[in-house]
């Protein structure tokens, strides 16, 4: 089997089949060749990770430049291993020569704990006498042990215990029932598992007892909603499609989209990683960013007593976000039309494993990507953006991550996580104080104050692999309120400071100042600003570490010290708080403290790669239980100088009018969206329900004429006066009919007229212009629109050659405009809210169809 798959990568690698890019994850047949020379040279082992080791960037540089003939870098599996008697070793693999070049016993560290190894922790708590004990003490029956779990996380570190020892605490729960959430029910004592002798050596029991909880269970469960009454019945299905396909081509594992090129990786530790970022600028491809990836985090809790100091989770480093990650659901954890890849990881025994559906790649509506509307004449532009997402989403214990990764078409990359899950909880006693450190989220229930704070690292390119950084702070201008350079008090500018060493780069957040980075190249400038090309970064969402300096969680998480550091690249500098996060004492401190050490070395004009801590703070509240509504938070990389203008200027829009086209010398472009309703809302609608057919036919031709789904183009009826199409002289005799049909037609004609439209709003008070201008808003309205009838065909309206309209109301916030009488013929009605297109708004008469001016309705719709 072995000799199998090392021939496979020889194919691989030879080029008699096809090579993967050097970026690309290991697959699992590189996964068991790597172990098979391994096995070959050091015999049996178990594997903790198996993974791509990233060519150097030199070598990689070069290869992206010219791949046809630069040499392909080599693949180098990466590999961490566990032999008896404690021991660690890092090992390097060639695969294409297929030997190791580097294998190292590795002193007093302990790799990540792997999903197989929280597994086995369980079962040993479940059968350990002391255990057993504690739970009774607890009230638990010794024959309910089946109904105890466990949370194994790493002990932190215990300074009685060591780093020589690979050790696991054991947060522990009840379930009453196989379906409760055991965080209902936690118990009060604290299990030490030794993971090499796979036994208790030690329980943590509190001064005062906690007996588990006698409350109900307190459930998210499908049966348990149901139970109380049931899910909410009036949520409508919202479909999303993309009937011609997805905008975005996948060549291997590179994406290009909207511009957009990345190579999308994946590893055991950070998760998704994003390499070789560029921008098709009009013909020119841009580097952007080498590699993005969210590298670090931790979790501290903020609760002194013992021993939830050690509760300061590395989620990242101590137990893999890669590792962690959930096999996604199509239409649940994404929506859409979905490209999923898989991640392949090595288990203990060395075989390879697969996640499938690990990364989601789809794309979503952003919303307005631009808008302008012109107050003088009413034309307008609005552009609808769209944005491409590549997320992943892990589970640590009871916490979930969702991690999205957004590309938008202005040239913005947004990482955006989403936090959701269940509170890490702990007991509390009926009427216990809970002094601050945390919150009685359900009676018993004490969930404790914690931060989750992410360390993103950013490896920019900005046209180039040669960056400097600056820090932007909004600054008063100098000068005294009446002085000469500031007599009214007003000037404020950018304030930008260059950093030019390691040390000037250690930096926090100021919200104060609008504090933003800038990741710039100064060997290229923009010709219209004459300032540096550049990305910023921006990040609203950055307290601070609240474990005091000199805390176990200050000592061991030195990246979250502050909000930014710079440090000159290196090949092996990839993780903010080392390779091997499991057990450190933080003496030394590992990762950034190290490599800031030396705080004279230049970061001016070289490759840099910038470190950003962001996060947020979590006080619990019952809204968190038994199950967190996601949180989000969000920061963006935006360019600064780096395109002569808006990007996104080409992208199509979705309405757009000129004043030349108001004025009636050009067609109107027509409403892009075909799909968008006007929707029933309203007391009307139900009643409607019991009307006679007739109303229903007049309801949906209605509304078909109102979303333009019979349509050609808008221009024919918003500018054309001539006799409507056929479609609409039908739904006039529609409502005929239907009017001779009623018994009462004045009722009915209301309800189904309130199946078309919203309740009236109010109006806002209207402009005050000047009379020229006035008489030349009516002249446009009674040379661009057509003749409208009454709401229901009875007889027109008109406006007479001063621009007076008859029957109605002056125009608003919608308007409903009539043509000139001389050349037009009365055939239907249509509103126009300025030069936006008919469906955004309706113009309707009172039920009775009079032509009293007080009785007419106007509605405007979103």
């Amino acid at each position: 089997m072995a000799l199998d798959r090392l021939k496979s990568v020889a194919q691989h690698l030879s080029g008699t089949a096809s090579l993967p890019h050097p970026f690309d994850p290991l697959s699992n047949a590189e996964i068991e060749a790597a172990v098979a020379i391994i096995s070959k040279e050091h015999g049996e082992l178990s594997y903790n990770a198996v993974t791509l080791r990233e060519p150097p960037k030199k070598e990689m540089l070069k290869w992206l430049e010219a791949p046809e003939t630069a040499p392909l870098p080599t693949r180098i599996a990466d590999v961490v291993a566990l032999a008896p008697g404690a021991k660690v070793y890092d090992g390097l693999v060639d695969l294409r020569a297929e030997k190791v070049i580097k294998w190292e016993q590795m002193e007093g560290v302990q790799p990540l704990i792997t999903m197989e190894d929280l597994q086995i922790v369980e079962h040993v708590v479940r059968e350990d006498p002391k255990v057993i004990e504690q739970c009774v003490i607890s009230g638990i029956p010794a024959e309910d042990m089946h109904k105890v779990y466990c949370d194994p996380w790493t002990i932190g570190y215990d300074h009685r215990f060591g780093s020589n020892v690979r050790l696991q605490q054991a947060l522990m729960y009840y379930r009453p029932h196989v379906d409760d959430c055991q965080y209902s029910f936690p118990l009060d004592f604290c299990p030490i598992f030794d993971a090499d002798r796979q036994e208790i050596i030690h329980i943590d029991i509190p001064d005062v007892r906690r007996p588990v909880s006698k409350a109900k269970p307190n459930n998210y469960h499908p049966a348990s909603i149901e139970a109380e009454g049931g899910y909410r019945t009036d949520i409508k299905p919202i479909n999303i499609t993309q009937p011609e396909g997805v905008s975005f081509k996948i060549e291997g594992r590179s994406i290009n989209w909207q511009n957009w090129n990345v190579h999308v990786g994946f590893n055991y530790k950070e998760g998704i990683v994003l390499n070789n970022i560029t921008y098709n600028d009009k013909g020119t491809v841009r580097p952007i960013f080498y590699r993005l990836s969210l590298a670090e985090m931790v979790v501290p809790y903020g609760n002194p007593e013992h021993p939830h100091q050690r509760k300061h989770a590395f989620d990242l480093g101590e137990y893999g976000g890669g590792y962690m990650t959930n096999s996604l659901s199509l239409g649940c954890d994404c929506k859409g039309a979905i490209h999923y890849m898989d991640a392949a990881f090595v288990n203990r025994a060395g075989q390879s494993t697969t996640i499938k559906n690990a990364i989601c790649i789809h794309e979503e509506d952003a919303g307005i990507l631009f808008k302008h509307t012109d107050f003088r004449d009413d034309s307008v532009i609005v552009t609808r953006g769209r944005k491409l997402i590549i997320s992943h989403i892990f589970t640590a214990a009871n916490y979930e991550y969702c991690v999205y990764w957004i590309f938008h078409q202005d040239g913005t990359v947004q990482l955006e996580i989403k936090l959701t899950g269940i509170l890490n909880t702990y007991a509390m006693n009926p009427g216990e104080d809970t002094h601050g450190w945390g919150t009685e989220v359900y009676p018993g229930v004490n969930a404790h104050n914690h931060q989750h704070l992410f360390c993103l690292r950013i490896d920019p390119n900005i046209d180039g692999s040669n960056n400097t950084v600056f820090q932007v702070d909004a600054a008063q201008g100098a000068g005294e309120v009446g002085s000469k350079e500031n007599a009214y008090g007003n000037a404020f500018y950018a304030k930008k400071t260059k950093y030019t060493t390691v040390s000037e780069a250690v930096a926090d957040y100021d919200g104060a100042t609008s504090r933003t980075w800038e990741m710039a190249n100064e060997n290229k400038l923009n010709p219209y600003s004459h300032k540096p090309v550049s990305y910023k970064l921006v990040s609203r969402e950055v307290p601070r570490l609240l474990p005091k300096e000199g805390s176990l969680v200050w000592k061991r998480a030195g990246f979250a010290r502050h909000a930014v550091h710079v440090t000159k690249y290196d090949d092996d500098q990839i993780l903010p708080a080392g390779r091997h996060v499991p057990q450190t004492s933080g003496e030394p401190s590992r990762g950034i403290p190290e490599w800031i050490a030396n705080g004279d070395a230049s970061i001016e004009n070289t490759d840099i790669v910038l470190w950003h801590t962001f996060g947020i703070t979590h006080f619990p509240s019952p809204e968190d239980y038994p199950v967190m509504p996601a949180e989000p938070m969000t920061l963006l990389l935006r360019p600064r100088h780096f395109f002569l203008r808006n990007p996104a200027l080409d992208v199509p829009p979705s309405y757009s009018s000129t004043p030349s086209q108001i004025a009636g010398k050009g067609p109107v472009l027509d409403a892009a969206d075909k799909m968008s309703k006007l929707v029933v809302t309203g007391g009307d609608a139900s009643s409607c329900q019991n009307r006679p057919p007739e109303y229903v036919k007049v309801t949906k031709v209605l509304r078909n004429v109102q979303n333009h789904q019979f349509l050609n183009t808008s221009t024919s009826i918003l500018a054309n006066d001539t006799v409507p199409p056929k479609w609409l002289s039908q739904a006039l005799a529609v409502v005929r009919a239907a009017k001779a049909a009623s018994a009462q037609p004045k009722p009915d004609v209301r309800a189904a007229r309130s199946l078309l439209c919203n309740a009236p709003v109010t109006r806002p008070a209207p402009r005050t212009r000047s009379p020229e201008l006035a008489a030349h808003a009516v002249r446009r309205r009674i040379n661009h629109c057509p003749a409208r009838l009454d709401s229901w065909g009875d007889k027109p309206q008109h406006s007479d050659k001063q621009g007076k309209q008859t029957g109605a109301r002056p125009a608003g916030s919608c308007t409903c405009d009539r043509a000139s009488t001389e050349n037009s013929t009365p055939s239907g009605s249509l509103c126009s809210c300025g030069a936006r297109p008919a469906d955004a708004c309706t113009c309707e008469k009172a039920a009775d169809g009079g032509s009293n001016p007080n009785e007419t309705d106007f509605t405007t719709k979103a």
